[in-house]
């Protein structure tokens, strides 16, 4: 046991110290294994089998087509769309900025690749006009944490894999979550503006949404063929992957047209550079889940969870989770590879629903996006907007309260998340 909180103090200070995610994992397990007296062989072996999941084969596959719509240029047109519908209201610029990560979030699952193909669109935007730098890096940053909920998603992908729960019913699970979530952030910047008074941003006209939605009609498209083809079971989630990315390609080389082979060629080495690292931290997440439960800590995380309960309640051994998965999340990214095999003892000991806790684990996934001192998604949009990103994290505090508040409801409404999987099922 000491030697796993050594282990674990260590990949925290390097975290906090810029040390590359990779090598700090690397170093952490094998110093766990060092110090527990593990099997060094054990590393490589844990590696490659946390790599060998089927369901992993639909991540490199939604990576590639979320990079071929960012390199398409998809983003301009979903956001001419987005402002077409909702630019007219208080505020608007920044509806629109949520409106478009939702339609964003539905081609490639994850945050980064939401901000890299918006942040960099709408953050100047704003700025021209009138935002301040921290407040429009504020709203893309926590609008990109509707991404990981709506359909595909990484996390979902990732928790799938560790846990082997049924990953249709992740997508399915995370997708009223992720529009609730968005709504709420609309609602919570319509009062912002009000109260501001935040700008309009051009006029309403039937002409320029027909106009503007037959432009991002395709687009748009990839998202509607996945879901659907998930529900009716037309293919697996694998099969998704593959049919999002030539759908992808598609739609950028041959329709759009804003993509040649030499974007193609660049894309195509962008997602294997970017599949490659994931995979490789993924492998390594898996093999420090491993290492910690040989060396008993999710006894002794059992142990703390019924000593932070008060009374014999599931709302409140949820709460003791999600509490140490947030304060987790703000140092480890990706988190559920590392966390999720620590906690599973303890799911299945109370009887929680997987995948109700699975939308959970990527809201814990979201907030630690947004809080420091890792933060990833306040420094992506800080970078963008050239502004200090403890300047974004207090601009992005109304954001920050508002996405705690909801995973609070969803932890005691479960029916949010679990509802449409089991609808479908039946």
């Amino acid at each position: 046991m000491t030697g796993a909180l050594i282990a674990i103090g260590v990949l925290l200070c390097f975290l906090v110290l810029g040390v590359p995610m990779i090598a700090a994992l690397l170093t952490s397990v094998a110093l766990l294994l060092y110090l527990s007296g593990q099997w060094g062989l054990s590393l490589p072996q844990t590696m490659v089998a946390g790599m060998s999941s089927y369901t992993l084969l639909a991540l490199p596959l939604f990576v590639y087509a979320g990079t071929l719509m960012n390199s398409g240029g998809i983003a301009v047109r979903l956001f001419d769309f987005a402002r077409s519908l909702i630019g007219w209201t208080k505020g608007g610029l920044a509806q629109v900025d949520v409106l478009t990560s939702i339609f964003f979030g539905g081609m490639v699952g994850s945050s980064a690749a939401d901000l890299a193909g918006t942040g960099s669109v709408l953050i100047p935007a704003m700025k021209r006009h009138g935002y301040s730098g921290a407040l429009a890096s504020a709203v893309s940053a926590s609008s990109s944490g509707v991404g990981p909920l709506i359909p595909p998603s990484s996390p979902a992908i990732l928790y799938s894999a560790v846990t082997g729960t049924s990953l249709s019913a992740l997508f399915l699970a995370g997708l009223i979550p992720g529009l609730l979530l968005g709504g709420v952030f609309m609602l919570t910047i319509a009062f912002l503006a009000r109260r501001h008074g935040y700008p309009t941003y051009g006029r309403f006209s039937l002409r320029e949404v027909w106009k503007t939605g037959l432009a991002a009609a395709f687009a748009l498209g990839m998202p509607g063929l996945i879901i659907g083809g998930l529900v009716v079971g037309a293919f697996t989630p694998s099969e998704a992957g593959a049919f999002g990315a030539f759908y992808a390609a598609f739609v950028s080389c041959a329709i759009y047209r804003t993509l040649n082979f030499k974007g193609l060629y660049r894309a195509t080495v962008a997602a294997v550079q970017m599949t490659g690292e994931l995979l490789g931290i993924v492998a390594l997440s898996v093999a420090l889940g491993s290492a910690l439960s040989a060396a008993h800590v999710p006894q002794a995380f059992t142990g703390l969870i019924d000593m932070l309960t008060i009374g014999d309640s599931v709302f409140m051994r949820l709460l003791a989770m999600m509490i140490i998965a947030v304060i987790a999340g703000m140092f480890i990214d990706p988190l559920i590879p590392v966390l999720v095999p620590v906690l599973m003892p303890a799911l299945l000991a109370y009887g929680i629903d997987l995948t109700h806790f699975g939308v959970l684990m990527i809201m814990a996934v979201v907030i630690g996006q947004i809080t420091p001192p890792v933060a990833m998604s306040l420094i992506i949009t800080a970078r963008i907007a050239k502004v200090d990103q403890w300047q974004v994290f207090r601009a992005n505090m109304p954001f920050f309260i508002i996405t705690l508040a909801f995973t609070l409801l969803l932890m005691a409404v479960p029916g949010l998340s679990t509802w449409l999987p089991a609808y479908m099922n039946d």
